[in-house]
């Protein structure tokens, strides 16, 4: 029995082992991003193609915004140095794509969090940023104040966004004549509005408050209060790297964790004296968060040094000291009456 019994045994190891390199070899490869970013000594970070207060770049050439911040503090966590971004302005349709093939290391683009947008395009939202809804902004009708009055007038939306879903169905479920038309990018949907193909436009609101600026006559424009939808926005990273997903997604709770601890560019030296465990932990002079992500413990406070605290980029951005002067709204943070909640570092 013996000498049948260990020939079988080893072919039974050997049959193991070529079964396991087969299932090794049938697994995507991890991306290793981090390594790549490291490596090329630049973030590639995939934005909008120019919308104020999220992604916009000045006549100078430089980008600003809430999500050019994030892009910025990303940077800071892992080369040490914000301004190490390459920014890759995207249009709606392409940027998914864009993303998938390797152009870009994460998607920072006022995109909304979906089941389809994860599960079919193998894709992962890193947390949510920014907690919007779409609405409508009325041209030419002052009389119209409500979404609901809105039955046969033409509506603009740009192609390749949930927009364009969100309001057939809002139309179809109030029984509600709908007359859409679709463009390839926001400026043309904006153009179309100005022209007079549309006297409605619809998107996230956040977004109409930036696309109002842009018209000839802002003031002419009403947002109307209705919000139709959940536009839950965030960073985008590829699903086969889990690693470099925590990273992105640990970046984003850092800076809400940070306002939450009272830590900002101002107080950024006070934090690192603090003797509070929860801010040594945050400042990495304790523990190694840090260090369990790839990073060294100190990435969240250079995500803070480089760009402030969640309040600070909201309110540079968007909020009242800006130019779209957006209520916090959802985005105050949850022990302020908002819904802005983020997981401890620790």
């Amino acid at each position: 029995m013996t000498a049948i019994a260990m020939p079988l045994g080893r072919l039974f190891r050997r049959w193991m082992a070529g079964a396991t390199l087969l299932a090794a070899a049938a697994l995507p490869a991890a991306a290793a991003t981090l390594d790549t970013v490291k490596q090329r000594g630049s973030l590639l970070c995939g934005v909008s193609q120019g919308l104020a207060g999220f992604s916009d770049r000045g006549a100078d050439g430089v980008w600003a915004g809430f999500d050019v911040d994030f892009c910025k503090a990303v940077a800071a966590a892992v080369l040490g140095d914000p301004a190490k971004v390459t920014y890759v302005p995207l249009s709606a349709t392409e940027r998914f794509d864009a993303l998938a093939a390797g152009r870009i290391d994460v998607l920072s683009r006022n995109s909304t969090w979906t089941l389809e947008r994860e599960a079919g395009l193998k894709l992962l939202f890193a947390g949510i940023t920014f907690h919007d809804g779409q609405g409508f902004m009325v041209l030419r009708r002052p009389a119209i104040v409500s979404a609901l009055e809105l039955d046969g007038v033409p509506v603009c939306v740009q192609e390749g966004t949930t927009s364009a879903l969100n309001v057939a169905d809002f139309f179809r479920a109030n029984s509600m004549r709908l007359t859409l038309h679709t463009l390839p990018t926001s400026a043309e949907a904006l153009a179309a509005l100005e022209a007079g193909r549309c006297d409605v436009l619809t998107t996230d609101q956040s977004a109409l408050f930036a696309e109002r600026l842009k018209l000839a006559r802002p003031g002419e424009a009403v947002i109307l209060p209705d919000v139709i939808s959940k536009e839950p926005l965030g960073p985008v990273v590829r699903a086969d790297d889990v690693a470099w997903f925590n990273i992105v997604k640990w970046v984003a709770h850092g800076l809400v964790n940070a306002e939450e601890l009272g830590i900002s560019t101002a107080t950024v030296e006070e934090a690192m004296r603090s003797t509070k465990p929860n801010v040594r932990r945050f400042v990495g002079a304790e523990g190694d968060l840090g260090v369990k992500l790839g990073l060294d413990n100190a990435f969240a406070i250079r995500a803070v040094r480089a760009v402030g605290n969640y309040a600070e980029i909201y309110e540079r951005n968007v909020g009242a000291g800006s130019r779209l002067a957006i209520p916090r709204g959802m985005n105050q943070l949850w022990s302020m009456g908002g819904i802005l909640y983020a997981p401890p570092l620790r």
